[in-house]
């Protein structure tokens, strides 16, 4: 992993990453490609599932990656034994780092979409709290981007009682959080959803120290593409000028993940195998997408692409990333 991201990962409280462990693989030879993504990387948290191959060590698939995994090894299975009935070539991308946002975009950087040159993508995401089989997608956009600035700003720490010979980090952190939180209601279309949560806003240690730094780390969730380009265009602007404003400094890093993007023409080719693997009946159409962010976003911005959602679970079950969180492994076959 080159030095720049993994110095980005690390100051923001990730432990170094200095290699993307992600694994690919091809079946069958010659054009069309055709690219299988199964994440697999877990969550730094405990299962108190109790179940016999529950998590010891704090880190936990509670989001069902290894389930991906899992129904990805098996469709390769599957396409390994007919190999020689493949009118092209599949390619099996297992990958790190999806609750990054980022895991995706390292092994395209890697040369993930090349040699040979993917031509159309399809992932499977269970679902914990979707009825067991049952199989959701949404045409056109299917997911929210996610995009985060965590700023560290730089003033002058002095004594309360002379503000004049201080830059106080603080009040440009509070001003910057009142800001950017009237951006999304004063210059996006309130028809289109844009949601910026400052979820981190410190400094200081005492009532009468004005500190010499502070922090504001803010998430901004988008569905609509050029609403996004313009919140991306003006939260930095923002920034800069706030901060230089009252002759502070700051260093910032940012991170974002796009919007997965359904194409609607393959959607409609797939649609009719989808139905024949997990029964007509038990495809649905959905009107909205998911509010979460998903980084099969960076592959379906480069190529055709096709998220599905595998219910593996009931409504009113422990959803995901909920350390009690079971899924239903019958549906895994399905899946692969």
């Amino acid at each position: 992993v080159a030095q720049e991201i993994r110095d980005k990962f690390h100051s923001a409280g990730f432990p170094d990453m200095a290699n993307c462990t992600g694994i690919t693989a091809t079946i069958g030879q010659g054009e069309p490609c055709i690219l299988l993504r199964g994440d697999m990387d877990a969550l730094p948290m405990k299962e108190t599932t109790g179940l016999t191959f529950a998590s010891q060590n704090n880190f936990a698939h509670t989001c069902g990656h290894d389930s991906h995994a899992a129904m990805l090894l098996g469709a390769a299975r599957i396409l390994k034994s007919m190999e020689s009935e493949l009118k092209g070539t599949v390619k099996l991308m297992f990958q790190p780092g999806e609750e990054l946002g980022y895991g995706s975009k390292l092994m395209i950087d890697a040369g993930l979409m090349e040699n040979p040159k993917v031509d159309a993508a399809l992932a499977i995401h269970v679902m914990s709290d979707v009825e067991a089989g049952q199989v959701r997608y949404v045409k056109g956009i299917t997911s929210a981007a996610m995009d985060t600035y965590m700023l560290k700003i730089k003033g002058k720490g002095g004594h309360s009682s002379m503000p004049h010979k201080a830059v106080d980090p603080n009040m440009i952190m509070t001003q910057l959080y009142t800001a950017l939180n009237l951006l999304p209601g004063r210059e996006v279309d309130p028809q289109e959803t844009v949601i910026l949560t400052a979820g981190k806003a410190a400094g200081g240690s005492a009532a009468n120290i004005i500190p010499d730094t502070a922090e504001l780390q803010v998430g901004i969730r988008s569905y609509n593409r050029e609403a996004r380009a313009h919140i991306l265009q003006r939260v930095p602007e923002m920034i800069d000028h706030y901060v230089k404003a009252w002759r502070g400094e700051y260093d910032m890093v940012k991170f974002t993940t796009p919007s997965t993007y359904n194409d609607a023409e393959l959607c409609n080719a797939l649609l009719p195998f989808i139905q024949e693997a997990a029964g007509a009946e038990k495809v649905v159409e959905v009107a909205k997408p998911l509010p979460g962010s998903e980084d099969f976003s960076h592959v379906s911005d480069l190529v055709p692409g096709l998220f599905l959602m595998l219910g593996a679970g009931k409504p009113g079950a422990y959803p995901m990333h909920n350390p009690n969180m079971v899924l239903d492994e019958s549906v895994f076959a399905t899946g692969s």
